[in-house]
């Protein structure tokens, strides 16, 4: 028995991606000596800040067996429509007010998609493209394509508050980690344990699992499904401006196109498309090995026009390796019930 376990663990989701992860990076540092360096620490955490944000909102909404397609648009509109507003009409410079306005906005939409899908019993990806459409076509007509690239003091403030800073000895090229690193970390911690440990977390996995179950089980599915909608709206519009604030640029269509890369990540960690299975390390694996990829494959010599293409095939490989593991506990199980 304790060497099936052992065997189980040793062949987990997690722990193929650990490998995969591994391979890479012995890899490239093989090839090249400067990924060794911290610099690529700090770059790929860097990279990954948007993605892991991202990858937990749409992860919550996958356990509770939806999908949301329409966090790009409502992030583009959570950080350009209060740099719009304070930038021509309030002229108020303030850090709070700025992230209270992006909140204010992801929570509208975020309430908008819950009732479309709980009450109106609409399909969560219809209703999702239907709120990207609206969003993002609502924007560029009422308020234009105009990009922000000068941030008011106080979020200029956020931007010149750095976590660590490293030189590199040969280049003397320096690299910086904002303190807004923190907003991931801190909020992937508060969800494995809501996941893990409240009765909410378990709900959203009843919920994914099996809607009519959890039901009789005494779960308020239309509840739980309003929190998935409404977390994923407020806390993109978190991630929103926390882009803005980093990348100097609000526009009406920075974070299109990003979904697909999120929901590989989510589905690469070991989430069930769905519903009702998956975890935060999981995704947190899934996205360290996209961003890894994404921003290292320069470093293996591969040319840029085949950069989308390898990325492409890990996410397809990734998502087959869950699909079997998926299929294979299910068979476990189902034995464990007859061997029963």
């Amino acid at each position: 028995m304790k060497h099936r376990n052992l065997r189980q663990n040793l062949t987990s989701t997690n722990m193929i991606l650990i490998y995969v992860i591994i391979v890479f990076c012995l890899i490239v540092g093989i090839k090249e000596s400067a990924f060794r360096s911290p610099a690529t620490a700090i770059t790929v955490a860097r990279a990954g800040i948007f993605t892991m944000c991202f990858a937990l909102c749409e992860m919550i909404v996958i356990l509770s067996g939806g999908i949301d397609v329409s966090f790009p648009a409502i992030g583009c509109a959570a950080m350009y429509i209060p740099m719009y507003i304070v930038n021509r009409v309030t002229h108020v410079d303030n850090a709070f007010y700025a992230f209270a306005l992006a909140i204010l906005i992801g929570l509208t939409f975020g309430l908008f998609n819950a009732f479309l899908v709980s009450i109106l019993k609409i399909p969560p990806l219809i209703a999702t493209l239907a709120t990207s459409s609206i969003v993002s076509g609502g924007m560029v007509t009422l308020l234009g394509t105009r990009e922000f690239t000068i941030l008011p003091s106080s979020l200029q403030a956020i931007y010149n508050t750095n976590l660590i800073t490293y030189t590199a000895p040969g280049s003397g090229f320096t690299y910086l980690l904002n303190v807004l690193i923190l907003v991931p970390v801190v909020a992937c911690v508060v969800v494995h344990w809501m996941l893990r440990h409240t009765m909410l977390g378990r709900g959203l996995y009843a919920i994914g699992g099996d809607k009519n179950a959890a039901r009789l089980a005494g779960f308020n599915v239309t509840r739980l499904q309003f929190f998935a909608y409404v977390f994923s709206g407020v806390f993109t519009a978190i991630t929103a401006m926390i882009y803005n604030i980093l990348m100097h640029s609000a526009t009406t269509s920075a974070l299109m196109g990003d979904e697909m890369i999120v929901i590989a990540a989510c589905v690469i960690g070991g989430v069930r498309i769905t519903g009702g299975y998956g975890s935060v390390p999981g995704t947190i694996l899934g996205v360290l090995l996209i961003t890894l990829v994404q921003n290292n494959l320069n470093m293996l010599g591969i040319p840029a026009a085949w950069q989308t293409f390898v990325v492409g095939l890990v996410i397809l490989i990734g998502t087959i390796l869950t699909s079997w593991q998926t299929k294979r506990a299910e068979e476990m199980m189902r034995r464990n019930r007859e061997a029963a």
